[in-house]
């Protein structure tokens, strides 16, 4: 009876949680891109790497000149069935500036969801609600309901703190949760 009754805890908690990324595991770095304001003619530089922790390591200069102003890395993915999760949480470490965590159902749609979060310089889990990402198109929010879909094609962290700033910014883990 202990036996099943741990089983059953196990089981629920579990299917609480859905990884959609973990660096400590094999992971190949390759899967995200940078996308820094050049796209716009800006001059932030930014990279990605895993670092010899095995964390994923985000690290650059954000420049306001020439129209600059955010550097960003993002994941293609497919997370299909994503319905029943409630939450997007994340394990990293910031620099004490804040971040933009980004969502995207399709990958051609204009419009990210976002929502920002502050890092405090210490490793922590930030929990962002998923009917919380509300919808913006090159900084600007849209008049469109909150993030509703059943899948993600794209995570992205972004800077842009309307300042010239380095940053750096490590990441252990993505999940879903439930709550």
């Amino acid at each position: 009876m202990k036996n099943l009754i741990i089983l059953l805890i196990l089981s629920w908690s579990i299917s609480m949680e859905k990884n959609i990324v973990d660096f400590q595991s094999e992971y190949e770095i390759e899967q995200w891109q940078i996308v820094n304001d050049g796209v716009m003619g800006g001059l932030s530089k930014s990279s990605v790497k895993i670092n010899d922790d095995g964390y994923m390591l985000f690290t650059g200069q954000v420049s306001l000149e020439n129209n600059g102003g955010f550097a960003s890395v993002q994941h293609s993915t497919l997370i299909e069935d994503i319905e029943e999760y409630t939450h997007v949480k994340v394990r990293l470490k910031g620099d004490q500036k804040n971040y933009q965590l980004r969502l995207k159902s399709e990958k051609s749609q204009y419009q990210s969801y976002i929502q920002e979060f502050e890092t405090s310089g210490d490793w922590e889990e930030i929990t962002l609600k998923i009917a919380d990402f509300y919808p913006s198109f090159r900084g600007r929010k849209l008049d469109m309901p909150n993030f509703e879909f059943n899948q993600i094609q794209q995570i992205t962290f972004l800077i842009a703190n309307k300042k010239a700033e380095e940053f750096a910014l490590e990441v252990d883990q993505i999940d879903l949760i439930k709550k």
